[in-house]
């Protein structure tokens, strides 16, 4: 399962409407609304100071939060667009989207690197090149993987680790259809330097 889901606090709005919107913004907060997961939606309203904060946090669109609203039990929510002023860009409007465990949702979890003492190629000086540290993977709400685990056994210098080299956690499968690559693990500076050499005077000998 996941670490811990990050919480994201908002208020109940009595009033909807544009109106009422346009109340909430000249009160320093933002209008939202909650919806999905077989219930009504709810209006919601988000200090704007607290937002933005998450916002720039980065990934906002696809975070997995546990929706805290005073008087109603926690729900777990993803983002599904904040709308923004079209000339100073700040936002005017968040939708949230409500999850039952059954639920399919796209997320960026953690790339975690283990056996480097059993990998010849870092033995021999080579290092380990992380190209993705996370990986967004399509998962079921109701069990999210803490991880993704790489493991270097037997990797050597030159070896490139792909998507499909590695056993993702059940249930799961990468957003992307396609092999992208992971990492891989590249010669260390000395033992390049030494190949550009040969190289070099392989070229003068055909000469």
């Amino acid at each position: 399962m996941a670490g811990e889901i990050p919480d994201l606090i908002a208020e109940v709005r009595t009033g909807t409407g544009k109106g009422a919107a346009r109340q909430t913004r000249r009160d320093g907060k933002v209008p939202g609304v909650v919806y999905g997961g077989g219930t009504d939606p709810l209006a919601l309203t988000f200090d704007y100071n607290y937002l933005i904060k998450n916002l720039k946090a980065g990934r906002f669109l696809s975070t997995l939060f546990n929706l805290k609203l005073e008087g109603h039990d926690d729900v777990r929510v993803i983002c599904r667009g904040v709308q923004r002023d079209v000339v100073k860009g700040f936002p005017t409007h968040v939708d949230l989207m409500r999850l039952r465990r059954t639920s399919r949702i796209n997320l960026f979890i953690h790339v975690e690197f283990i056996n480097h003492a059993a990998a010849p190629g870092l033995k021999r000086g080579g290092t380990l090149t992380t190209v993705r540290s996370e990986v967004e993977l399509n998962v079921l709400a109701g069990d999210i993987p803490e991880k993704i685990i790489v493991d270097l056994t037997g990797r050597e210098i030159g070896d490139v680790i792909h998507i499909d080299d590695i056993t993702l956690p059940e249930g799961s499968k990468p957003a992307v259809a396609r092999n992208f690559v992971i990492a891989n693990i590249a010669a260390p500076s000395g033992l390049r330097s030494a190949d550009a050499e040969e190289g070099d005077a392989g070229d003068e000998t055909e000469e």
